[in-house]
């Protein structure tokens, strides 16, 4: 039996890359493509693969937030993020959303076979270049967290990690700061996210609020710079 499998990536030359590596051996069928995250979760519930290979910066709605979303309908579903990013916030927010594999795309895409492979033995797999980084960031958190609580909670002045987007904001509030970065009108918003325009209003001055940024300019700059969108999104 094959291992069946999605690729989400916006960029169509990675994807059919992507597909032409993985047609090259017989226990791998590609069943489906997504340009956006968004995309990635409709298709993933519609043909249910047994993986799905994750860009994390994604038009839409960002590979964090799709994983999220499909590890709660779909939990039996590998991820496999596959990103530009090699960075441990994004390696380690992949995890925590549920991510089993993280790969760098600059590594080999020969890494990306053992990667699914590992994954669906039922193991955890991160490319060599990122394991000690994304280690090192876990415990440096842990050490974080620990000196806040011994100074009575200490605040938000954690930096890194600890103030990241994906602390501080809801899931819903970064996918309405991912739209709104990406030029979608407050209607539009609202249409995709299947909720009124007020809820969008109110999603979007929380975010504003929290952020303590007022500007869409401001905005856009903190969505790129915390991997929630892309500049060519």
């Amino acid at each position: 039996m094959s291992t069946t499998i999605v690729i989400a990536d916006d960029h169509q030359i990675v994807r059919q890359g992507l597909r032409s590596l993985l047609e090259r051996y017989p226990d791998m069928k590609v069943i489906g493509e997504a340009a956006d995250g968004r995309s990635a979760v409709r298709m993933a519930k519609e043909l249910n693969p047994e993986v799905v290979v994750m860009d994390i910066a994604m038009p839409e709605l960002n590979g964090i937030e799709a994983t999220r979303q499909l590890v709660n309908t779909q939990p039996a579903t590998k991820i496999v993020a596959l990103s530009m990013h090699a960075d441990r916030r994004f390696a380690s927010e992949m995890l925590r959303a549920g991510a089993k594999a993280y790969l760098v795309k600059d590594g080999a895409f020969e890494e990306l076979a053992d990667a699914i492979r590992t994954v669906m033995s039922g193991r955890v797999y991160l490319s060599p270049r990122m394991a000690g980084a994304v280690v090192e960031g876990y415990v440096h958190a842990g050490t974080v967290a620990a000196a806040s609580a011994g100074t009575n909670g200490g605040g938000g002045g954690g930096g890194g990690e600890l103030s990241s987007a994906f602390i501080r904001l809801s899931p819903r509030e970064r996918e309405v700061l991912q739209l709104m970065a990406e030029g979608r009108a407050t209607k539009e918003i609202a249409h995709d996210l299947g909720v009124s325009v007020k809820t969008v209003e109110t999603h979007r001055r929380q975010v504003m609020e929290k952020l303590n940024l007022f500007s869409v300019a401001e905005l856009t700059k903190y969505a790129v710079r915390e991997g929630l969108t892309a500049l060519d999104a």
